[in-house]
């Protein structure tokens, strides 16, 4: 097929060079021309698929949700005790973060994205959705806590930790006391789990 030729296929071929662009440049290097450049088509094609740029870049947020599930789900059902699979979970997740850092920041970005996007929402809410039942699943605390509490702190604690290794903030290492993985640790801690 030649350059600019999509027979069809036109809207996935504007994501795919959103991503590039995205990836070479991150999401200030997306544009509604240099997509369409990029995909070979001219720089009105893509409103036949996409109105306006944060309608692009929702659509490549929502499938970095989908690959960023995928990997997280993939390292939970690797693991069968009901904290290993929340452990899991969490490697997955913060190794989706690392491996694709501008895909990750751009995920999380209200500001260029449409929150109301069904699709989005969807994969968002799915995504809170596994924390929910991984959390469920655990020995409940003596301590009496709002679960919603417990997935926001755990989130905030994920999502944290892994913008702050993509900054280079913190670097991979494993706790000096338990030889475990920092991440662990923390995961543990946030839960009042034991760390031995």
């Amino acid at each position: 097929m030649k350059r600019g030729q999509h027979h069809g296929s036109l809207r996935e071929a504007l994501i795919d060079a959103a991503f590039h662009l995205l990836d070479a440049g991150g999401v200030e290097a997306v544009t509604i021309r240099a997509v369409a450049r990029h995909a070979g088509v001219s720089h009105a094609a893509p409103i036949n698929h996409f109105p306006d740029l944060r309608a692009l870049i929702t659509a490549v947020a929502a499938r970095c949700f989908e690959n960023l599930l995928g990997a997280a789900r993939a390292a939970r059902d690797a693991r069968s005790d009901a904290y290993g699979r929340l452990e899991g979970f969490v490697d997955g997740y913060i190794g989706y973060a690392l491996a694709h850092p501008d895909r990750y920041r751009m995920m999380w970005r209200m500001d260029i994205l449409d929150a109301g996007d069904p699709v989005l929402d969807g994969l968002v809410n799915g995504l809170y959705g596994d924390v929910e039942e991984m959390v469920a699943a655990l020995p409940q605390p003596t301590r009496r806590i709002d679960p919603t509490t417990v997935v926001i702190a755990l989130s905030s604690l994920v999502h944290g930790y892994a913008s702050m290794r993509i900054d280079r903030n913190f670097i991979p290492a494993s706790d000096a006391v338990t030889g475990q993985p920092r991440q662990h640790v923390m995961l543990k801690v946030a839960l009042g789990l034991p760390t031995d």
